[in-house]
């Protein structure tokens, strides 16, 4: 015991000033709870001070980004530092193009990382194949070259330049810090005058890596209010989180080990079937995965008196692709929405921006696929199209909205990886939005609220979500055509390989029988009507502490049941 405690002081420093990749500070670990144990210890001393609390949080969001992603806490840095001054400055500007100036370097500064870092890969893959396929470019790490010239080589045992490390979370605060760029020049904010705060509000440390994106309009004006935690609040914030980790546990984690990922990996051992409840189960897990983790970001945010929103809202219950959007990742969708399908035109009108993403994304698949008429075959089109729309506005008016609508759902997927599966991916759900805008005119069901009818609905939108998610789940970032032969080959052995008797179903269902009743029992519970749900979150609430602490410790009991010696990652960690 004495020679623990003497240990003690140098294990902990170790812990502290080192980072490891493989053992990420992240909700399902034991070591996140410790920190999260200080973090609340320190918060209690600190809470009605609260420029203290800020700067104090701040400092821990950071820590917790380096324990998660290493040093790449100095790139949160510095999208902290030139949002915070730019915001300033756009203020500070008399004339609407200095203004403008301002407000596109920090979009360039902050989709310039956002591209270097996630999309170098891409990038360069599209290029060779364009202009260079036979001596083609190679990406070099210039930030590792540039490190081991500048570094002390005692300090810096040599970063690689072979390849680019994705920062975790990478997406979700450069959207955060360029959206606030743009609610100061649009007039809808004001700018933060404490760095630390607006420090604090970049890098919170519950939403960092995998949101909610959380927008400065309504998460700012919390920085500055008193701590408060109602009974109700309490009980919220506590079911939230263990909420949040039985999605992650026994859901996500526990299908992705024992079925999902064996599907995946290796395909040849699958049959047909095999794979199509592969993907209807993965559906399920990467819902549970990443609306576990906002569950216990927006719990663990709550306990300290912050208040985030919403991101999923039972999307599987969705009776339509537009439903489902509207449902699921409810903070980027509405991002996408507010900072790029309206400056695009939204229903009302193309716009420069409309044309340039159109000719972009036609150009870039003209190039990959060798089809160079798609070039020509553009302007053809658009022409007739405006002539059309000069001749009956109406369908001008219908062609810009489907057209900004794609484009959004092709960005949108583009978000999510450096990969033409993601591309691909974004491209199905807008054509989806599309048929189902098309559909709804002419259906005789649309306004139907029979049980039968609703439930056909809900269905074919889960069916098609889910096999859409055969792209979703076979993207890569580094490597972005690696993964087409994985996708050909599922889609093969789906539909003309062997498995489709009823002998074979039954033995897989023999096999994998608690795969299948976790997997019944997700999506009945996701299925319960709302009511239902806000009872039995009522009834949590009302438990006096000393029934609530011990069921606590019996969730805790049951999720270790389910852990896995490996970490898993969040899926929503890579994006």
């Amino acid at each position: 015991m004495s020679q623990i405690l003497t240990d003690l002081p140098a294990t902990l420093w170790q812990w502290l000033s080192v980072f490891d990749k493989t053992k990420p500070l992240i909700f399902t670990q034991w070591e996140f709870w410790l920190f999260f144990l200080a973090v609340m210890l320190g918060f209690s001393a600190l809470h009605r001070r609260i420029a203290m609390r800020n700067a104090f949080l701040f400092a821990l969001s950071l820590f917790f980004y380096f324990k998660t992603s290493g040093l790449f806490w100095l790139l949160l840095v510095f999208s902290t530092l030139t949002d915070y001054g730019i915001a300033f400055k756009i203020e500070g500007a008399k004339t609407p193009w200095k203004r403008k100036g301002w407000l596109a370097l920090s979009i360039f500064l902050n989709l310039g990382a956002l591209c270097y870092f996630k999309y170098a890969y891409f990038f360069t893959d599209a290029a060779n194949k364009i202009f260079n396929p036979e001596t083609p470019f190679v990406v070099v790490n210039w930030l590792g070259v540039w490190a081991n010239q500048f570094s002390p080589s005692t300090l810096n045992p040599g970063f690689s330049i072979d390849s680019i490390a994705l920062p975790v979370g990478v997406s979700f605060f450069t959207f955060q810090t360029m959206s606030y760029a743009i609610d100061v020049y649009r007039g809808n904010l004001k700018p933060v005058k404490n760095i630390l705060d607006f420090g604090f509000y970049v890098s919170y440390f519950p939403q960092l890596v995998a949101g909610p994106i959380v927008r400065a309009s309504e998460f700012i004006p919390q920085l500055y209010l008193p701590f408060k935690l109602s009974k109700e609040d309490w009980g919220r914030a506590t079911f939230l989180i263990f909420n949040g980790l039985a999605k992650k546990l026994i859901l996500a984690d526990y299908l992705a080990v024992q079925f999902v990922d064996k599907v995946f990996a290796t395909p040849d051992q699958f049959m047909g079937f095999d794979m199509v409840m592969g993907l209807l189960v993965y559906s399920l897990q990467v819902y549970a995965d990443f609306s576990g983790y906002t569950d216990i970001a927006i719990g663990v945010a709550l306990l300290m008196g912050f208040t985030l929103h919403i991101n999923f809202d039972s999307p599987y219950k969705a009776r339509n692709v537009a439903e489902f959007w509207r449902r699921w990742h409810i903070s980027l969708s509405s991002w996408l929405k507010d900072y790029l399908y309206i400056p695009l035109g939204g229903n009302r009108k193309a716009t420069v921006g409309t044309w340039v993403w159109t000719s972009i994304l036609v150009g870039v698949a003209a190039g990959i696929s060798g089809l160079w008429w798609l070039l020509g075959l553009l302007p053809v089109l658009v022409g007739t199209a405006y002539a059309l729309g000069r001749w009956k506005p109406s369908i001008w008016a219908g062609l810009i909205t489907n057209i900004n609508m794609l484009l959004t759902m092709l960005i949108g997927g583009l978000w999510h990886g450096a990969s033409w599966n993601f591309l691909v991916w974004g491209g199905l759900n807008g054509l989806g939005l599309l048929v189902y805008k098309g559909w709804k005119r002419i259906s005789p069901y649309e306004k139907s609220s029979h049980p039968l009818v609703i439930a056909w609905k809900v269905f074919l939108t889960f069916i098609f979500i889910s096999f859409t998610r055969l792209f979703f789940r076979s993207g890569d970032i580094k490597n972005p055509n690696d993964k087409w032969e994985l996708v050909e080959t599922l889609w093969n052995r789906m539909w003309m390989g062997p498995g489709w008797d009823w002998t074979h179903i039954q033995a897989v269902g023999s096999t994998f029988g608690w795969i299948w009743a976790i997997f019944a029992l997700g999506m009945l519970v996701h299925w319960l009507p709302s009511l239902w749900k806000e009872a039995y979150k009522n009834a949590w609430n009302r438990l006096p502490l000393t029934a609530q602490i011990p069921a606590m410790f019996l969730a805790v009991f049951v999720f270790y049941q389910f852990m896995n010696a490996e970490v898993q990652s969040f899926i929503y960690f890579q994006f």
